[in-house]
């Protein structure tokens, strides 16, 4: 039942980060990498709004705030959205008759998830207006389908992932966590890359306990000592500017730990206080980054 035509529906698609992320290396049957990861969605976020429509649109702009350094190309990631609208509606078994309006702020090949949280702002919004429950098998199918981290931003906003990092183990607890992000200028890390050169380089598997029990506590000062990132490595291998920020990063007053992103290019740091946050946002700009000072949503 749609929940009529004069309706637009609007959805945050917020940003993650991975708080800890443990691979197994090499692919498994599926053909992916295993993961175990604690995952945190942030105050950042893109805008998708959809409404009825006599055929299927899509359109996707920058806001007009969005610093030019971290634009890209955007069709690869916003088409996502678009795919999820046909997805559902193939499964639902209905036609896609809809206008879809995304607004981007997170920055692209960063590692903070945008395309993904796009898709998914994408079926929880096409859920309400069709009237369709978004906890319906059938969505998570969807997401499942249209990447590893879409069923993520599906659900709470902190939480432990296994599988392909589709697989909800549960939800953590949220503490109030001041957040920087600093992107690099230029282009981004490839994620396949970097999956091939951590399989190249072995070493020990990061455990993500220690961050699910620093949750557990609340404690910002375990949650920095705790951040891992079995990809790091390989990120740096790749883009060797990525430690001049971490450890520029690690070096600031008032950071509690500092960490890449999934397989970058964004890294983050845990600040002790939102002024701090700020400050270490402001240097970063002035290093010739582009930075953010947010927080977990």
């Amino acid at each position: 039942m749609s929940a009529g035509r004069g309706l637009v529906v609007v959805r945050r698609a917020p940003a993650k980060v991975n708080l800890a992320l443990a691979v197994a290396r090499g692919v498994g049957a599926s053909g992916y990498h295993r993961l175990r990861s604690v995952m945190a969605a942030l105050a950042l976020s893109d805008e998708v709004r959809v409404r009825e429509a006599d055929a299927c649109s899509f359109s996707c702009a920058w806001a007009a705030d969005v610093a030019p350094e971290i634009r890209s190309a955007i069709p690869n990631e916003a088409n996502l959205a678009r795919r999820a609208a046909h997805a559902l509606a193939d499964s639902l078994g209905r036609a896609p008759h809809v206008a879809i309006e995304l607004e981007k702020r997170i920055p692209a090949e960063a590692g903070l998830g945008g395309g993904s949280s796009d898709a998914a702002a994408t079926l929880r919004a096409l859920c309400e207006l069709w009237g369709e429950d978004a906890r319906d098998p059938r969505v998570l199918a969807v997401a499942r389908g249209l990447g590893a981290d879409v069923p993520f931003f599906l659900g709470p906003s902190v939480a432990l992932l296994e599988g392909r990092g589709d697989e909800l183990v549960r939800a953590l607890p949220s503490p109030e966590l001041p957040i920087v992000l600093v992107r690099p200028v230029g282009p981004g890390v490839s994620t396949p890359a970097c999956y091939r050169v951590f399989d190249e380089l072995g070493g020990v598997e990061a455990r993500v306990e220690p961050m699910v029990a620093a949750l557990e506590a609340g404690d910002p000062r375990a949650i920095g000592v705790a951040l891992a990132n079995d990809l790091e490595p390989a990120a740096l291998s790749l883009k060797p500017e990525l430690g001049d920020v971490l450890s520029w990063l690690r070096a600031q007053d008032g950071v509690l730990g500092a960490l890449l992103s999934g397989s970058g290019s964004a890294c983050f740091a845990i600040a002790e206080s939102e002024i701090a946050a700020a400050r270490i946002a402001s240097a970063a700009k002035r290093e010739g980054h582009w930075a953010l000072a947010t927080s977990h949503h």
